[in-house]
Protein backbone atom coordinates (compact mmCIF):
# COMPACT_ATOMS: atom_id res chain seq x y z
CA UNK A 1 0.00 0.00 0.00
CA UNK A 2 1.99 3.15 -1.20
CA UNK A 3 1.54 6.55 -1.91
CA UNK A 4 2.77 7.14 -5.36
CA UNK A 5 3.26 10.75 -6.74
CA UNK A 6 5.20 9.59 -9.98
CA UNK A 7 6.70 5.98 -9.85
CA UNK A 8 8.18 6.35 -7.26
CA UNK A 9 6.80 5.15 -3.22
CA UNK A 10 6.57 6.67 -0.37
CA UNK A 11 5.31 5.71 2.58
CA UNK A 12 3.63 7.35 5.77
CA UNK A 13 3.88 4.30 8.00
CA UNK A 14 7.54 3.32 6.85
CA UNK A 15 8.71 6.51 7.84
CA UNK A 16 6.92 6.94 10.87
CA UNK A 17 8.44 2.80 11.49
CA UNK A 18 12.03 4.64 11.22
CA UNK A 19 11.67 6.82 13.42
CA UNK A 20 10.57 4.48 15.88
CA UNK A 21 13.15 2.18 15.07
CA UNK A 22 15.97 5.01 15.93
CA UNK A 23 14.86 5.63 19.10
CA UNK A 24 14.96 2.05 20.28
CA UNK A 25 11.83 0.82 18.90
CA UNK A 26 11.13 -2.44 16.53
CA UNK A 27 14.26 -4.10 18.11
CA UNK A 28 12.59 -7.80 17.80
CA UNK A 29 12.90 -10.09 14.48
CA UNK A 30 9.29 -9.39 13.95
CA UNK A 31 9.50 -5.89 14.30
CA UNK A 32 11.90 -5.33 12.42
CA UNK A 33 10.55 -7.48 9.68
CA UNK A 34 7.37 -5.57 9.53
CA UNK A 35 9.32 -2.12 9.59
CA UNK A 36 12.05 -3.20 6.53
CA UNK A 37 9.44 -4.97 4.33
CA UNK A 38 6.36 -3.12 5.20
CA UNK A 39 3.86 -5.26 6.68
CA UNK A 40 0.64 -3.93 7.48
CA UNK A 41 -1.82 -7.30 8.09
CA UNK A 42 -5.48 -7.75 7.32
CA UNK A 43 -7.11 -8.44 10.81
CA UNK A 44 -10.86 -7.54 9.59
CA UNK A 45 -12.79 -10.53 8.19
CA UNK A 46 -15.36 -8.03 6.49
CA UNK A 47 -12.71 -6.49 4.39
CA UNK A 48 -11.35 -10.13 3.46
CA UNK A 49 -14.89 -10.81 2.06
CA UNK A 50 -14.65 -7.32 0.50
CA UNK A 51 -11.54 -8.19 -2.05
CA UNK A 52 -12.89 -11.72 -2.40
CA UNK A 53 -16.00 -10.22 -3.90
CA UNK A 54 -14.30 -7.56 -6.08
CA UNK A 55 -11.78 -10.58 -7.43
CA UNK A 56 -14.69 -13.38 -8.23
CA UNK A 57 -11.94 -15.58 -7.78
CA UNK A 58 -11.26 -18.70 -9.77
CA UNK A 59 -8.21 -21.11 -11.73
CA UNK A 60 -4.96 -19.67 -11.33
CA UNK A 61 -4.57 -16.83 -8.31
CA UNK A 62 -0.95 -15.49 -7.61
CA UNK A 63 -0.84 -13.66 -4.33
CA UNK A 64 1.82 -10.95 -2.82
CA UNK A 65 2.87 -10.97 0.58
CA UNK A 66 0.28 -13.50 2.34
CA UNK A 67 1.26 -12.77 5.69
CA UNK A 68 -0.60 -14.92 7.81
CA UNK A 69 -2.81 -16.39 5.24
CA UNK A 70 -6.22 -14.80 6.28
CA UNK A 71 -6.45 -13.78 2.79
CA UNK A 72 -5.08 -16.72 1.05
CA UNK A 73 -7.53 -18.97 2.61
CA UNK A 74 -10.49 -17.58 1.68
CA UNK A 75 -9.21 -17.18 -1.83
CA UNK A 76 -8.86 -21.07 -1.80
CA UNK A 77 -11.75 -21.67 -0.18
CA UNK A 78 -13.46 -19.44 -2.96
CA UNK A 79 -12.23 -21.76 -4.99
CA UNK A 80 -9.14 -20.39 -6.15
CA UNK A 81 -5.44 -22.70 -6.84
CA UNK A 82 -3.29 -20.26 -4.38
CA UNK A 83 0.64 -19.55 -5.17
CA UNK A 84 1.86 -17.29 -2.88
CA UNK A 85 4.70 -14.97 -2.58
CA UNK A 86 5.97 -14.16 0.93
CA UNK A 87 9.69 -12.81 1.16
CA UNK A 88 9.74 -12.54 5.09
CA UNK A 89 11.17 -16.53 5.75
CA UNK A 90 9.39 -16.48 9.20
CA UNK A 91 6.08 -16.02 7.95
CA UNK A 92 6.52 -18.05 4.54
CA UNK A 93 7.67 -21.32 7.17
CA UNK A 94 4.79 -20.74 9.24
CA UNK A 95 2.24 -19.91 6.26
CA UNK A 96 3.71 -23.38 4.66
CA UNK A 97 3.00 -25.60 7.87
CA UNK A 98 -0.34 -24.14 8.68
CA UNK A 99 -1.49 -24.90 4.61
CA UNK A 100 0.72 -28.33 4.45
CA UNK A 101 -1.40 -31.10 2.99
CA UNK A 102 -3.73 -28.38 1.08
CA UNK A 103 -3.38 -29.04 -3.02
CA UNK A 104 -5.32 -25.62 -3.31
CA UNK A 105 -2.46 -23.64 -1.65
CA UNK A 106 1.38 -23.46 -2.53
CA UNK A 107 3.72 -21.20 -0.49
CA UNK A 108 6.99 -19.62 -2.02
CA UNK A 109 9.78 -18.53 -0.21
CA UNK A 110 10.66 -15.23 -2.31
CA UNK A 111 9.75 -11.96 -3.97
CA UNK A 112 7.08 -11.32 -6.03
CA UNK A 113 8.29 -8.91 -7.93
CA UNK A 114 11.12 -11.05 -9.49
CA UNK A 115 8.42 -13.74 -9.98
CA UNK A 116 8.51 -15.37 -13.43
CA UNK A 117 4.77 -14.49 -14.60
CA UNK A 118 2.85 -18.00 -15.78
CA UNK A 119 2.13 -18.78 -19.07
CA UNK A 120 -1.68 -19.42 -18.90
CA UNK A 121 -4.03 -17.45 -17.65
CA UNK A 122 -3.71 -16.06 -14.17
CA UNK A 123 -4.89 -13.26 -11.69
CA UNK A 124 -3.40 -11.31 -8.86
CA UNK A 125 -5.07 -10.62 -5.74
CA UNK A 126 -3.02 -9.63 -2.38
CA UNK A 127 -2.91 -6.64 0.31
CA UNK A 128 0.35 -5.59 -1.11
CA UNK A 129 3.17 -4.00 1.05
CA UNK A 130 3.28 -0.35 1.08
CA UNK A 131 7.04 -0.01 0.18
CA UNK A 132 6.60 -2.18 -3.27
CA UNK A 133 3.64 -0.84 -4.64
CA UNK A 134 4.67 0.65 -8.20
CA UNK A 135 6.77 -2.29 -8.56
CA UNK A 136 3.83 -4.82 -8.30
CA UNK A 137 1.48 -2.93 -10.61
CA UNK A 138 4.34 -2.47 -13.00
CA UNK A 139 4.85 -6.73 -13.06
CA UNK A 140 1.24 -6.90 -13.53
CA UNK A 141 0.71 -4.68 -16.53
CA UNK A 142 3.71 -6.31 -18.10
CA UNK A 143 2.65 -9.81 -17.56
CA UNK A 144 1.04 -11.40 -20.94
CA UNK A 145 -1.39 -13.73 -19.22
CA UNK A 146 -3.17 -11.62 -16.45
CA UNK A 147 -5.89 -11.46 -16.39
CA UNK A 148 -6.94 -9.08 -13.78
CA UNK A 149 -5.32 -7.82 -10.45
CA UNK A 150 -7.16 -7.18 -7.38
CA UNK A 151 -5.19 -4.75 -5.26
CA UNK A 152 -5.62 -3.33 -1.77
CA UNK A 153 -3.40 -0.05 -1.74
CA UNK A 154 -2.85 3.02 -0.15
CA UNK A 155 -6.56 4.95 -0.65
CA UNK A 156 -4.58 7.76 -2.38
CA UNK A 157 -2.45 5.68 -4.22
CA UNK A 158 -6.02 3.84 -5.74
CA UNK A 159 -7.61 7.22 -6.25
CA UNK A 160 -4.80 8.86 -8.10
CA UNK A 161 -4.26 5.65 -10.57
CA UNK A 162 -8.28 5.49 -11.24
CA UNK A 163 -8.41 9.31 -12.34
CA UNK A 164 -10.85 10.14 -8.50
CA UNK A 165 -8.95 13.47 -8.63
CA UNK A 166 -10.30 14.41 -11.78
CA UNK A 167 -6.77 13.99 -12.80
CA UNK A 168 -5.04 11.06 -14.64
CA UNK A 169 -1.42 9.47 -14.24
CA UNK A 170 0.95 8.65 -17.03
CA UNK A 171 1.05 5.09 -15.72
CA UNK A 172 -2.77 4.81 -16.23
CA UNK A 173 -3.12 6.93 -19.06
CA UNK A 174 -0.31 4.62 -21.09
CA UNK A 175 -2.13 1.29 -20.14
CA UNK A 176 -5.51 2.32 -20.67
CA UNK A 177 -5.85 0.87 -24.10
CA UNK A 178 -5.28 -2.53 -22.68
CA UNK A 179 -6.20 -2.12 -19.22
CA UNK A 180 -9.23 -1.12 -17.14
CA UNK A 181 -8.73 1.05 -13.69
CA UNK A 182 -11.58 1.04 -11.12
CA UNK A 183 -11.10 2.31 -7.82
CA UNK A 184 -13.26 0.17 -5.15
CA UNK A 185 -14.31 -0.02 -1.59
CA UNK A 186 -12.53 1.54 1.09
CA UNK A 187 -10.43 -0.14 3.86
CA UNK A 188 -10.01 1.89 6.98
CA UNK A 189 -6.73 1.77 8.62
CA UNK A 190 -8.06 -0.17 11.57
CA UNK A 191 -8.35 -3.04 9.58
CA UNK A 192 -4.94 -3.73 9.54
CA UNK A 193 -2.52 -4.17 12.35
CA UNK A 194 -0.40 -3.03 13.18
CA UNK A 195 -2.61 0.21 12.07
CA UNK A 196 -1.37 2.76 9.42
CA UNK A 197 -1.72 6.26 9.30
CA UNK A 198 -3.56 6.00 6.21
CA UNK A 199 -6.76 4.19 5.12
CA UNK A 200 -6.54 1.72 2.02
CA UNK A 201 -9.07 1.20 -0.78
CA UNK A 202 -9.63 -2.02 -3.59
CA UNK A 203 -7.73 -1.01 -7.04
CA UNK A 204 -9.12 -3.32 -9.88
CA UNK A 205 -7.10 -3.82 -13.47
CA UNK A 206 -8.63 -5.65 -15.77
CA UNK A 207 -7.40 -6.54 -19.06
CA UNK A 208 -9.74 -5.78 -21.76
CA UNK A 209 -11.34 -8.20 -24.38
CA UNK A 210 -9.76 -6.63 -26.94
CA UNK A 211 -7.11 -3.85 -27.36
CA UNK A 212 -8.43 0.00 -28.02
CA UNK A 213 -5.23 0.26 -29.53
CA UNK A 214 -3.58 -2.20 -31.89
CA UNK A 215 -0.26 -0.39 -31.51
CA UNK A 216 1.22 -0.28 -28.59
CA UNK A 217 4.47 1.61 -29.74
CA UNK A 218 3.16 4.82 -31.53
CA UNK A 219 0.44 5.32 -28.82
CA UNK A 220 2.94 5.30 -26.12
CA UNK A 221 5.59 7.66 -28.14
CA UNK A 222 2.24 9.73 -28.21
CA UNK A 223 1.33 9.59 -24.48
CA UNK A 224 4.58 10.01 -23.33
CA UNK A 225 5.79 13.29 -25.48
CA UNK A 226 1.86 14.50 -24.30
CA UNK A 227 3.14 14.01 -20.32
CA UNK A 228 6.98 15.39 -21.29
CA UNK A 229 4.77 19.11 -20.44
CA UNK A 230 6.59 21.11 -23.12
CA UNK A 231 4.90 24.43 -23.76
CA UNK A 232 2.63 23.72 -20.77
CA UNK A 233 -0.47 22.13 -23.14
CA UNK A 234 -1.46 19.18 -24.62
CA UNK A 235 -1.72 21.04 -28.04
CA UNK A 236 2.20 22.53 -27.40
CA UNK A 237 3.64 19.06 -26.68
CA UNK A 238 2.08 17.68 -29.78
CA UNK A 239 2.58 19.75 -32.38
CA UNK A 240 5.93 19.49 -31.83
CA UNK A 241 5.70 16.03 -33.75
CA UNK A 242 2.15 15.72 -35.37
CA UNK A 243 0.48 17.40 -37.90
CA UNK A 244 -3.44 17.91 -37.33
CA UNK A 245 -3.07 18.25 -33.79
CA UNK A 246 -6.26 20.95 -33.35
CA UNK A 247 -9.00 18.62 -35.30
CA UNK A 248 -7.57 15.88 -33.37
CA UNK A 249 -8.14 17.86 -30.24
CA UNK A 250 -11.40 18.72 -31.36
CA UNK A 251 -12.41 15.24 -32.53
CA UNK A 252 -11.46 14.09 -29.10
CA UNK A 253 -13.26 16.74 -26.94
CA UNK A 254 -9.87 18.29 -25.72
CA UNK A 255 -9.95 22.01 -24.81
CA UNK A 256 -6.73 23.43 -26.53
CA UNK A 257 -5.13 24.71 -23.37
CA UNK A 258 -6.11 21.64 -21.67
CA UNK A 259 -3.29 20.17 -18.90
CA UNK A 260 -2.31 16.67 -19.93
CA UNK A 261 -3.56 15.71 -16.58
CA UNK A 262 -7.18 16.29 -17.44
CA UNK A 263 -7.19 14.28 -20.24
CA UNK A 264 -9.54 11.33 -20.33
CA UNK A 265 -7.81 8.32 -21.52
CA UNK A 266 -10.32 7.47 -23.70
CA UNK A 267 -9.45 11.00 -25.18
CA UNK A 268 -5.78 10.20 -25.55
CA UNK A 269 -7.42 6.85 -27.29
CA UNK A 270 -9.16 9.13 -29.92
CA UNK A 271 -5.79 11.48 -30.59
CA UNK A 272 -4.26 8.33 -31.04
CA UNK A 273 -6.65 7.34 -33.73
CA UNK A 274 -6.92 10.85 -35.27
CA UNK A 275 -3.09 11.54 -35.41
CA UNK A 276 -0.83 8.35 -35.65
CA UNK A 277 -3.09 5.50 -37.97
Amino acid sequence: MAQNFAHGNYSHTQRQARKAGGSGGGRTPADRARRELSQNFLADRHAVELMIKAAAPEGLVLEPGPGAGVLTLALAEAGARVVCYEIDPRLAGRLASRTRGDARIDVVRGDFTTARAPREPFAVVGNIPYSVTSKIVDWCLRAPALTSATLLTQREYARKRTGDYGRWSLVTVESWPWFGWRLGDTVGRESFRPVPSVDSAILRLERRPEPLVPDRRSYQELVELGFGGVGGSVRASLRARYDGVDAALSAAGVARDAVVGHVHPDQWVTLWGRLCR
